[in-house]
């Protein structure tokens, strides 16, 4: 059973029926069928689909939203705004997916070369729970738009999210078996990675189970992208806008409850303004509103699972008795739910635990750097290279870009994910890239085409 539990209460929310076989087997079925059809599709025709998506979840964002409130505890107003990306994800795609498909003339010895970017059939995508629409959107929208059908393998935790998506497509006018939600359990989910119907594979989750995936995919010889965990740096130097980062990064350590890949997770400060830094950080943290994430006062709602908020409770006294100091927070709260309170750790060294393993809750970790070659070596000395900001005058920032190993970077601004920018990892993190241009291209046959005769030289 596909089971959703509140993580206010601890109650059982919803329970769906898994597919049998037989019902995989349908949907596998109608998935190449509805490939065969929508690959001939003009891009005109695909991109009225997704717009018609988009606008139908605007306009139900009241019905959408409390889904993921309810099943995994995301602030109701954060959920909204979730709705409202995944709409403008299927937007942009719908927009400019010709041009960013557009045929490629390459010069050669033919009277005419060029590369064309072809659809390869079923793309499957396995999600996670702790952004249930935008990620099924970040997947499908330039898979779908490539000329491709989707499969989604969501969360079983979040089974009202996947079911509502789908109808979403379906209520839109989407043509059977294009758009299809997979409910079954996580050890089901090889035996579909593995079958020949399926083309490509799209894995958001952590380093262990993409590794795993990668596995599987590379065995059967087919493209996969991963987007894995992550413990992410920021750097904040003495020339910084101390107040402007201090802001920034409280807002992006607890967006969704800490619950983030690209969370800012490990805050490296220059000596110089470290003092400043802890006194800023613990006033904006402090002032952060625990409670119900379904009222709109809101900031930080509980952790999805119970077991999570296990593990980020080990994670935070491990590094207590490893010798980092608890400013904030620290202790699991006696109430009702899966609450864990905005925690904030100094005097964080390399080698303790929430230094070297990826904190998935509301937990800000200050990290002193003597300076910036030191704060620099700090944000390296990980396995995780997904993403990093850099707090300092804007020349000085990105130089420092470069020198930082993290697929994507933000000078002076919230690290996010943007339908218009690539995003991915590096190292532990993942391979591959979503969204942008970059993204649509992971799922297309880069088909050569060479036209003869041969031109004179």
């Amino acid at each position: 059973m596909l089971t959703a539990v509140n993580p206010v209460t601890g109650d059982i929310v919803r329970e769906v029926e898994p597919d049998s076989d037989e019902a995989i087997e349908a949907k596998l079925t109608a998935s190449v069928e509805a490939y065969r059809q929508w690959k001939e599709k003009s891009f005109a025709e695909r991109a009225a689909l997704l717009n018609a998506v988009a606008k139908l979840m605007r306009e139900e964002v009241e019905t959408l939203a409390p889904l993921m409130t309810e099943e995994m505890g995301k602030p109701i107003k954060e959920a909204r705004g979730e709705v409202n990306k995944s709409a403008w994800c299927a937007e942009h795609y719908a927009a400019n997916a010709e041009a960013y498909l557009e045929r490629q003339v390459i010069e050669s010895d033919a009277t005419l070369s060029y590369v064309e970017h072809l659809p390869i059939g079923p793309v499957l995508g396995i999600l996670p729970w702790n952004a249930p629409f935008w990620l099924a959107f970040r997947f499908s929208a330039p898979a779908l738009m490539a000329g491709n059908s989707c499969l989604m393998k969501h969360d079983p935790h979040v089974p009202g999210c996947a079911l509502a998506i789908e109808k979403c497509f379906r209520d839109a006018g989407a043509p059977e078996g294009l758009f299809q939600a997979l409910m079954i359990e996580t050890p089901r989910v090889e035996a579909v990675m593995r079958d020949k119907r399926v083309r490509g594979i799209s894995f958001t989750g952590s380093s262990r189970g993409g590794a795993k995936v990668a596995e599987i995919a590379g065995s059967e010889v087919k493209p996969a992208v991963l987007e894995l965990g992550g413990s992410d740096p920021s750097i904040v130097l003495a020339d910084a806008n101390l107040e402007k980062a201090a802001d920034v990064l409280t807002l992006s350590r607890i967006i969704n409850a800490g619950q983030s890949c690209i969370a800012a997770k490990r805050i490296i400060v220059e000596a110089r303004v470290y003092e400043k830094m802890k006194t800023l950080m613990s006033e904006k943290l402090g002032a952060l509103k625990l409670g119900d994430p379904a009222l709109d006062e809101t900031d930080v709602g509980p952790i999805a699972r119970k077991d999570l908020r296990a593990t980020l409770d080990r994670q935070v006294r491990s590094t207590i008795s490893e010798g980092a100091t608890c400013l904030l927070g620290g202790e699991v709260p006696n109430r009702d739910g899966y609450f864990y309170p905005v925690t904030l750790l100094a005097d964080v060294e390399p080698g303790m635990t929430a230094f070297k393993e990826e904190t998935f809750g509301p937990i800000g970790v200050l990290i002193e750097a003597r300076d910036e070659e030191h704060a620099l070596s700090l944000a390296n000395d990980t396995e995780f290279g997904l993403a990093a900001s850099v707090w300092t005058n804007t020349e000085r920032g990105q130089e420092m870009a470069r020198r930082i190993e993290a697929g994507q970077v933000s000078v002076n601004g919230i690290v996010k994910t943007d339908p218009r920018l690539p995003s991915g990892g590096i190292k532990a993190s993942g391979l591959g890239r979503e969204l942008g241009p970059h993204g649509i291209m992971e799922f297309v046959n880069a088909q050569q085409v060479w036209v003869g005769p041969v031109r004179d030289s």
